[in-house]
């Protein structure tokens, strides 16, 4: 007997949330854990991972990780879970890895690349392994980051922007008030003395993308106080809305919700080190002095 592999917990979460009860994340687990799993030896339950993290749970949450980026299942709110129309279709007909690697369209698109090219996937060296995983992980954070900024309130939101430019290295910053701020909604310092003033402005968007009004309006609202603004969202900019910027007499940057989260990965804005990983190899130096 053996732990079950994360792709073959995709049929028990399904069959959990089949009637469309909306479960928190942890307690899916355990019924998962409970109902399916909870005949398995005590030897293999209490397997863990590198990290410490015990290994059935790991892999019922990555289980329920490949799910929602396929569309089967979706978090309603934080923590939430609940199956999909798609979800309850799969679940009476059955879902395999291969069906849910067809339904990641351009999600994990590396790690598709390097799957679907078995003859070059045999040959990984366990080098190539590691860092192939490690790809995923941070692919898999980045893309939660995302949606957990998409759920935030509009003026935390805010606020993660400038936290995030000031970790970055700029000066302190300013928030504006949560009304009547004119379209600016942050005012951060270039320099440490406050000299160069750079004007922020934040859009908490899920689907709708930015548009040439909202550069226009984001522009005017500087009135003449600095000429360098950061436009920030967690959507995209339209193709009107890149020329507004592009052209403008001010410098604006504008950055969408892929290079947000990017940011934050690289400057530990909202996230955490959660495990670390010691490689060891032959010291050379260590048996030549001998």
């Amino acid at each position: 007997m053996e732990l079950p592999k994360f792709n073959e917990t995709f049929m028990p979460i399904l069959q959990t949330l089949g009637d469309g009860e909306i479960v928190h994340h942890r307690e899916l687990i355990k019924r998962v854990q409970k109902k399916y799993y909870s005949g398995l030896p005590e030897e293999l339950l209490q397997q863990k991972t590198k990290s410490g993290e015990v290994l059935i749970v790991n892999r019922i949450a990555w289980g329920k990780s490949y799910l929602k980026k396929g569309g089967l299942v979706h978090y309603p709110k934080r923590g939430m879970v609940q199956i999909t129309e798609a979800g309850k279709k799969a679940c009476a007909q059955g879902v395999t890895l291969r069906d849910m690697e067809s339904n990641l369209m351009d999600f994990y698109s590396e790690e598709k690349t390097r799957q679907t090219a078995s003859p070059v996937a045999a040959q990984q060296s366990p080098q190539d392994m590691i860092d192939a995983g490690f790809s995923e992980i941070e692919t898999q954070t980045k893309s939660d980051l995302l949606d957990r900024l998409r759920e935030i309130d509009p003026f935390y939101f805010q606020k993660v922007i400038l936290i995030l430019l000031k970790r970055m290295g700029y000066g302190d910053f300013t928030e504006t008030s949560k009304s009547g701020d004119a379209g600016i909604d942050g005012i951060i310092n270039e320099d440490k003395l406050g000299l160069e003033k750079i004007y922020i402005q934040a859009k908490r968007y899920t689907d709708n993308k930015v548009r040439e009004t909202d550069i226009r309006n984001f522009i005017g609202a500087m009135s003449g106080d600095t000429t360098k603004g950061v436009f920030v969202t967690t959507s995209s900019f339209d193709e009107k809305a890149l020329k507004k910027a592009r052209e403008a007499h001010h410098t604006i940057i504008l950055v969408d919700g892929e290079r947000l989260v990017d940011l934050m990965y690289q400057f530990n804005v909202g996230v955490q080190v959660r495990n670390q990983y010691e490689v060891k190899q032959i010291d050379s130096d260590f048996f030549d002095a001998s």
